[in-house]
């Protein structure tokens, strides 16, 4: 059963981009890049935003999108930097971040980091691939050295997953926050694979007091963001989560919540996949 269950989560994860953006099709789909200065750059198509540091050192990645993807993230990274793919660092466990893993390892020979928890969700795949699992794993962080820049990778606990990762590249100074930040739009908390409501709002301030006022942000999910941003993110979750629990607490059916809706300047906040409906009812649990 626990293995259904998280074949069911994949394929909700493997459907957050496609669906939402409206991008069924890999053929259809256009990689951009964009330099954010340093080694650093920010990679989007079909699935979480990629990260990448490219220099002297070789490649690293930050996440990997899905495997139907594999060509053209390849061709998006050889026109950055044509050497070799050293690192990939998994932000979490759901396919739009993790599905080229296999590609990454087999045809790249990279080596794979993720946190202790991801490795263990992709293993309990009931047809995982034994080359997408990462090979290095942790409990709380790592530190890379790498294109002349301090990459510290920062576990937060109990957030959108059991599994999360930032990084944060210190002299770019570029934030990767992983699922952490869907900039502008209501966030996907996955309750089933561990994550919380209070833990993501615990994580996404825990980042916010490793930035400043400069630092761009690549976010799991949206175009590319800083500190203001992020902060109206985080601001938006806890006064929405406070609305509804204490509708909760007065004994508010979630259907009548649902019903009368969050306040209206929330209303922008609303997207394909997490609507107003479907953000209430994770504040409901």
């Amino acid at each position: 059963m626990r293995k259904q269950i998280l074949s069911l989560l994949f394929l909700f994860s493997a459907l957050i981009s496609a669906s939402s953006y409206g991008q069924n099709n890999p053929e259809d789909v256009i990689m951009k890049s964009e330099s954010l200065g340093g080694s650093v750059y920010m990679l989007t198509g079909m699935g979480g935003n990629i990260g990448v540091s490219a220099g002297d050192d070789g490649l690293l990645i930050i996440d990997d999108q899905y495997e139907p993807m594999a060509e053209k993230i390849s061709v998006a990274l050889d026109a950055i930097l044509k050497d070799k793919l050293r690192y990939v660092i998994n932000t979490h466990y759901h396919g739009d971040h993790t599905g080229f893993n296999a590609y990454m390892k087999e045809v790249k020979d990279a080596t794979i980091f993720a946190h202790d928890n991801v490795r263990i969700r992709l293993l309990s795949k009931e047809q995982h691939k034994h080359s997408e699992l990462p090979v290095v794993t942790y409990s709380q962080g790592v530190t890379f050295h790498f294109n002349g820049d301090t990459l510290k990778v920062v576990h937060l606990a109990h957030a959108h997953t059991d599994g999360d990762s930032a990084v944060m590249f210190e002299s770019a100074n570029v934030l990767h926050t992983g699922d952490l930040f869907f900039n502008g739009l209501f966030p996907y908390i996955d309750i089933d694979g561990g994550g919380s409501v209070k833990g993501y709002i615990a994580g996404v301030e825990k980042l916010i007091g490793m930035i400043d006022d400069d630092t761009k942000i690549i976010p799991g999910h949206g175009q590319l963001g800083n500190k203001a941003q992020l902060q109206e993110f985080v601001d938006m979750i806890k006064q929405t989560s406070a609305q509804v629990k204490q509708l909760k607490i007065n004994g508010m059916p979630v259907e009548d919540i649902i019903d009368s809706g969050l306040d209206e300047k929330w209303k922008g906040w609303s997207w394909a996949f997490i609507n107003e409906e479907k953000w209430i009812r994770t504040l409901y649990r």
